[in-house]
């Protein structure tokens, strides 16, 4: 990815239009999100929330996934007892009123990838309130320590001595390979687009060619606590999601960091977007 800066205008119009494609695909996904919460009721169960995202969604021209929506309810959003992958997909569980949620989906549209997580909870929940709140820091920290060029294996792991200090834990390491993030690019568009286990193929061909292009060159896709992460991060758009639990309630925001090979420290990462609704949520709170 091309550094932005004003010796090579070229670069940074085209990197610029680039940004905003995935820009407007990350708005889309959100707005989506914000649409299926306000529709949430009790008696409403994962697989239909995660249905309503599809419904939404396809209804405004997308047809391709990173992965196909997902939807936690209740102490599901902190993981609980989860071991094996098919224990994410979405179950029959009901949302109660208190009940935290959390809305994952990662569409393609226009051959631009999201990668988004909204959390949520219907009605009134003071640990969830906390979890939202401590968030604020973790994006804060990982943003940091980026533009310092810190291996993305330490990072990770400030970001979980950040949780314990929180007194929360992390949940980001049931993912598989206990990421907290993983890399996108574009997707070429097809008129048919199959998924696999809920992902999309053209996705998963991918990563796959980063993950073989990265290991020929030290680095990974994948941002994890394991040594094929122990590298500086690499420049590209890395979608981001610290995940905080806490005594059967979890929280997480899940967004696209930009990295660049930019020397301004500025410009060599920032996150793609600050109007979303966690952000906007922290600075209601501020202000009020």
């Amino acid at each position: 990815m091309p550094a932005v800066t004003s010796q090579n205008p070229a670069a940074a119009g085209a990197f610029g239009a680039r940004l905003r494609g995935f820009r407007e695909v990350q708005r889309l996904a959100y707005e989506c999100a914000e649409a299926v919460a306000a529709q949430l009721k009790p008696g409403v169960t994962e697989r239909e929330a995660a249905r309503m995202q599809r419904v939404w969604l396809r209804g405004r021209g997308v047809r391709d996934w990173f992965h196909l929506p997902f939807a936690w309810f209740g102490d599901r959003t902190a993981f609980a007892g989860f071991r094996v992958p098919l224990q994410f997909f979405p179950t029959g569980r009901r949302l109660e009123p208190g009940m935290p949620f959390i809305l994952d989906m990662a569409p393609v549209h226009r051959g631009f990838t999201a990668d988004i997580g909204y959390s949520g909870c219907l009605g009134l929940n003071p640990v969830h309130d906390r979890l939202m709140a401590d968030l604020e820091a973790h994006r804060e920290l990982i943003l940091r320590e980026v533009r310092e060029r810190r291996p993305l294996r330490e990072i990770y792991e400030d970001v979980e001595r950040l949780m314990v200090r929180q007194g929360h834990t992390n949940r980001h390491r049931a993912y598989p390979f206990g990421v907290i993030a993983h890399k996108v690019d574009r997707v070429r568009e097809r008129r048919w687009a199959p998924t696999v286990f809920g992902f999309g193929t053209q996705s998963l061909k991918g990563l796959a060619s980063d993950a073989l292009h990265g290991h020929r060159e030290g680095w990974s896709p994948l941002w994890s606590p394991y040594s094929f992460s122990d590298h500086p991060p690499q420049p590209g758009l890395w979608a981001v999601e610290p995940h905080l639990g806490f005594r059967g309630t979890g929280a997480k925001f899940e967004e696209i960091l930009v990295v660049t090979d930019s020397k301004d420290p500025q410009e060599s990462a920032f996150w793609l977007d600050d109007d979303l609704p966690h952000v906007r949520r922290w600075q209601e709170e501020k202000a009020g």
